[in-house]
């Protein structure tokens, strides 16, 4: 198998295992709450935290574990692959997280096919998908600066925190806000409101590039 059939894989692997640990923690952690919104949350924010970690530990290696449009764009700006790997490492990415998020409602004897209703918009949550996305760019940016073996460790606690810091629960990644847009589950987004949430991810992640390249000079 070529290196980029392997990074491939290795993208297509994680997006599915993360996106459908996102989902289908949301629904059971939504199921076993009792209604307690908190309780709910806190369930879904600590199975997204952990699954990060063993994705990122295993996978990193293969594929850079990136999971992320966001994170991907970032890389390529910082020449760390071709504009042609970076678009297919972004199809994969979205293509294998709407799978892993049909594999949720499949596991939850729930219609496969859904499209969310829950409406997460307005400038609050724009800022806060702004604010989730620069955030975890510039912790992979500056763990794998000084830190290289930490990058497992600090996004998931990063992820974890962001899920309770920011308004948006910190999505932070433009191709699960698309995968979730397919959920009408504890963990959708409204299709309608899927374009705000990305261009602030974007934004975000750029902003996190410059900054990094100011906070980093000494490297791309």
């Amino acid at each position: 198998m070529s290196p980029l059939s392997r990074r491939l894989l290795a993208e297509a692997t994680g997006s599915a295992i993360l996106f459908a640990t996102v989902v289908g923690s949301g629904i059971m952690a939504d199921r076993l709450s009792g209604g307690n919104v908190a309780v709910a949350l806190l369930g879904n924010t600590l199975a997204t935290g952990a699954i990060l970690y063993v994705l990122i530990a295993m996978l990193g290696p293969i594929s850079g574990a990136q999971f992320n449009p966001a994170v991907t764009l970032v890389m390529r700006q910082r020449n760390h692959s071709s504009w042609l790997e970076a678009t297919a490492v972004l199809l994969v990415q979205v293509g294998a997280g709407i799978a892993g998020v049909w594999l949720a409602h499949a596991m939850f004897d729930l219609p496969i096919l859904q499209v969310s209703a829950k409406a997460r918009t307005g400038a609050g949550q724009w800022l806060g998908e702004f604010i989730a996305t620069f955030g975890l760019m510039l912790t992979i940016l500056g763990t794998l600066r000084h830190r290289p073996e930490s990058v497992p460790a600090s996004v998931a606690l990063y992820i974890t925190a962001g899920y309770w810091f920011t308004s948006s629960t910190s999505f932070a990644n433009p191709a699960i806000t698309i995968a979730r847009s397919l959920s009408d589950s504890f963990a959708g987004i409204a299709p309608a409101d899927v374009p705000g949430f990305i261009v602030a991810q974007l934004a975000g992640a750029m902003t996190a590039h410059f900054m990094a390249r100011a906070l980093f000079p000494d490297r791309g």
